[in-house]
């Protein structure tokens, strides 16, 4: 992700209460719906005066990014959706059977159980971990989530996600990649979604003998990420991945990494129109 990093702004949003060392919410507080944050995402993009953006997101967040990108379909370029799950049940059935097998029928499923499956959901059926190392790294998860985080308010994050309505994204306009591993417990669900969707919008990266992408794939991940990209005309100076760089000197880098923001106009160009004005 070198490379791409330099040519990039990367805006990590919080949602409300999630920032490091966060107080409690007000009681009083209505925790927003994720379609609720998905539509309201665009003030970021408003507040900081950036006109287009590609969206990466996790989970809920893949969640919520889709939902913002049907309802500002000209803002972003294109969304990269890691385990995106689209209906409200399959997750959460698929929660309660696996961790009720692992854990005992009788035991209380609470928020920071459900984000555990998220994290660890392809290892709680597996045979690869003894006992006392599954328990030794569910206690360092569950240390890291109750030391800087405030699981209050996360709870209130992961009630939106379960209580979230179904997402259709047929007809959505930006191209969307879709990424999940074979091991993952969101790999059903988002082999279902590719299938719902229009080929000619949607990709899908399943990376094979993997659970979580990000941490044991990044290198794929960052390859399909820069070729989406290129996709969309941003990042066009860096080579494809195993491609040799060969780039005209006379451009300059920032010329050349211009994204091409004429294919989001609705007007069509005549010969008579005078030449477009670069932004």
């Amino acid at each position: 992700m070198s490379e791409i990093k330099e040519r990039s702004c990367f805006i990590h949003v919080d949602v409300p209460g999630h920032e490091e060392n966060s107080p409690d919410l007000p009681e009083s507080y209505p925790f927003p719906s994720l379609q609720t944050l998905g539509e309201d995402l665009i003030t970021v993009l408003d507040f900081l005066h950036v006109r287009y953006a590609v969206g990466v997101g996790e989970g809920a967040g893949a969640n919520v990014l889709a939902r913002c990108g049907l309802a500002h379909p000209r803002r972003l370029l294109g969304l990269v959706l890691v385990n995106c799950t689209a209906s409200t049940s399959s997750v959460a059935d698929a929660f309660r059977s696996r961790f009720s097998r692992w854990r005992g029928a009788d035991i209380s499923q609470s928020e920071e159980d459900f984000l555990i499956y998220h994290k660890f959901g392809h290892q709680i059926s597996s045979d690869s971990l003894s006992a006392g190392e599954r328990e030794r790294m569910l206690a360092e998860y569950r240390s890291r989530l109750r030391g800087n985080l405030n699981t209050h308010n996360i709870k209130q994050y992961v009630r939106a996600f379960t209580n979230r309505k179904d997402l259709v994204l047929k007809g959505c306009q930006p191209d969307i990649l879709l990424i999940t591993g074979t091991l993952s417990p969101y790999s059903s669900v988002v082999e279902r979604m590719y299938r719902e969707l229009d080929k000619e919008k949607v990709t899908i990266l399943k990376v094979d003998k993997v659970g979580d992408v990000l941490a044991e794939a990044p290198a794929k991940v960052a390859q399909s990420l820069l070729l989406f990209c290129q996709g969309q005309s941003q990042l066009t100076s860096l080579p494809p991945p195993g491609v040799e760089r060969r780039m005209s000197r006379a451009m300059s880098m920032e010329e050349y990494d211009k994204p091409n923001i004429r294919r989001l106009s609705l007007t069509p160009r005549n010969s008579d129109s005078p030449p477009l004005r670069k932004l």
